[in-house]
């Protein structure tokens, strides 16, 4: 009889990714870090197990919305207050804080669950430049075709 491979512990490797989003669709661009944080790239995923991988995102500045996205689109917030809705337009989230825009986009492709709003979260390093503090993970580099703006 055959049974269903579950991933323990001790079975999980937790590994360090660096992309570089300069020219990239953003949409596209957040679906693959998303799938990789959550660990669907591995044969051994589970739904319910932190089997996800670290990716750290850099030249988030530089990253590409298609069509009129770059005019049209708005971030809300609510303050709590009623009537007090706010919206940041793109151009102006991009730039002064360009790493938001992208773990906004990731977040928003993570589950809802207790997994994802306290693990898969902290899996997720955004930085606007191409610096990065991490260099003592040694992250392999990975590219994703389909992601590059035409």
């Amino acid at each position: 009889m055959r049974t269903t491979y579950t991933a323990t512990p001790a079975d999980i490797d937790h590994k360090w990714f660096i992309v570089d989003a300069e020219g990239m669709v953003l949409g596209r661009l957040a679906t693959e870090v998303a799938r990789i944080i959550r660990g669907k790239h591995k044969p051994m995923f589970t739904p319910h197990m932190d089997t996800g991988d670290n990716v750290i995102v850099i030249n988030a500045a530089k990253v590409k919305v298609t069509g009129r996205k770059a005019e049209q689109k708005n971030y809300f917030r609510h303050t709590g207050y009623m009537g007090h809705e706010r919206y940041t337009p793109f151009a102006t989230m991009i730039a002064k804080h360009p790493e938001r825009v992208i773990e906004k986009a990731v977040y928003g492709m993570l589950p809802k669950t207790a997994l994802g709003r306290q693990k898969l979260r902290l899996k997720l390093r955004v930085y606007p430049g191409a610096t990065h503090p991490h260099a003592a993970q040694q992250p392999a580099s990975i590219t994703f075709p389909k992601a590059e703006a035409k």
